[in-house]
């Protein structure tokens, strides 16, 4: 998107000396950093976000759990009396993880914490997707509600005069009848438009408790000049994208745990004590013989599993892409169209009024005409907003899809 704010700074260059547009362009870098850093702030204290992250945390400790040792030793002590013998026996066994199944079990909740925190990051992804969208919702309806407000005020002082000239005899009545119809349709074009301001600001003040009008909307500062290509490298860093292709590592591991928790593991044991008067010392080994059962069915399973997360990670990527490149391309759309209106109009709108206002007072345009013209030049004006407002949710669309929309406020570590 063209950046507005070098085009101002571009044109303050010719009027102001180099060293009042540096004090100017630090102070807007300072205004655009402050907004930044308020608005990651009141995101990353979101329920939402901060529920995400106890989920994250939690993971962290099932990983944790899941890297302690596979078995712990067991003790055993009994004592009986034989006649005037007291008999007794101390015992310790311990299962070996012949197998190494710890470390393929250490691997997997390593993939289980990976994915859980992008899992978060996906979540304040999703969270700024919001917040953003609905800061431009606002701004624009803001800024609709002024040019409706400014029309229904036009059109209540051109009743008035209209009414002092019909009274001279210069106009007719279906003059004033016509301009009032005109301004019966601009209060409730106003109360739509007032609405939907009311709406955009009870959300934004759900989403940013700390919020106010005061603070008003997202700078210019904050877009992006252009927005950079999403390789394939960049989209599979997307946090769903990533989580998903950990999930799928996390469940690899797991098949070859499984796997091996087929294979029987031994048990050593050495004991002690004393019996009949005579001391005891014994040395046992005891495995598992996996003859009625050998757990083929849940490696089966424990695969089945694995494939289908894979599916799904490659699923998963294959979305994305698609989902980048068609908001990029809908932004790209937009942009075009937004600049060739902006071309078209340049400064006609700024002046279009006060010079159909004198055609009309110097009796060139009739009132009817007159009515006509401003309406159109109304709906042009909104026209003109809400195509700002569609070009600025396609670049947020395509922000998100690309991953880079969290990188604007806040680094994604």
């Amino acid at each position: 998107m063209t950046n507005l704010f070098l085009k101002r700074l571009t044109g303050a260059i010719r009027y102001f000396p180099l060293g009042v547009v540096c004090a100017s362009f630090l102070q807007s870098q300072a205004l655009a950093g402050d907004w930044n850093s308020w608005l990651a702030t009141q995101i990353n204290q979101h329920p939402d976000v901060l529920a995400a992250k106890e989920r994250w945390q939690g993971m962290n400790a099932n990983a944790e759990a899941m890297g302690q040792p596979i078995y712990n030793p067991e003790l055993s002590v009994g004592a009986d009396r034989n006649g005037n013998e007291n008999n007794y026996a101390v015992g310790l066994e311990q299962t070996i993880d012949l197998w190494d199944r710890r470390s393929l079990n250490t691997k997997q909740a390593t993939f289980q914490k990976t994915a859980a925190m992008h899992m978060y990051k996906q979540q304040v992804l999703n969270k700024t997707a919001e917040v953003v969208t609905a800061l431009v919702e606002w701004k624009t309806a803001s800024e609709a509600a002024e040019i409706a407000q400014s029309q229904k005020a036009q059109l209540t002082s051109l009743l008035q005069l209209v009414d002092a000239r019909q009274k001279t005899g210069d106009i007719g009545a279906i003059d004033a009848q016509l301009t009032l119809l005109s301004l019966s349709q601009q209060i409730a074009q106003v109360a739509d438009i007032e609405s939907n301001l009311v709406r955009a600001e009870i959300q934004l003040q759900e989403l940013l408790p700390e919020w106010s009008q005061s603070r008003g909307g997202l700078p210019e500062e904050f877009w992006p000049s252009s927005i950079s290509v999403a390789t394939d490298e960049i989209l599979s860093q997307y946090p769903l994208v990533a989580s998903s292709e950990a999930v799928w590592r996390s469940m690899k591991e797991n098949t070859e745990s499984v796997r091996r928790a087929s294979k029987p593991d031994p048990t050593f044991g050495i004991s002690a004590g004393r019996d009949g008067g005579d001391s005891l010392v014994g040395l046992t080994v005891s495995v598992p013989l996996h003859v009625r059962n050998n757990f083929s069915a849940e490696t089966r399973a424990a695969q089945s599993l694995e494939l289908e997360a894979e599916a799904q990670w490659i699923a998963t990527f294959r979305k994305q892409r698609i989902d980048w490149e068609a908001a990029r391309g809908s932004w790209q759309r937009y942009e075009y169209h937004l600049q060739s209106w902006k071309a078209l109009l340049a400064n006609r709108a700024e002046h279009s009024e006060k010079l159909l206002e004198r055609q009309w007072q110097s009796g060139d345009l009739s009132t009817p005409n007159y009515l006509l013209a401003l309406n159109q030049r109304t709906e042009s004006l909104l026209a003109g907003i809400e195509l700002e407002k569609q070009a600025l949710l396609a670049l947020t669309e395509a922000l998100y899809q690309s991953g880079q929309l969290a990188t604007l406020i806040q680094p994604m570590n």
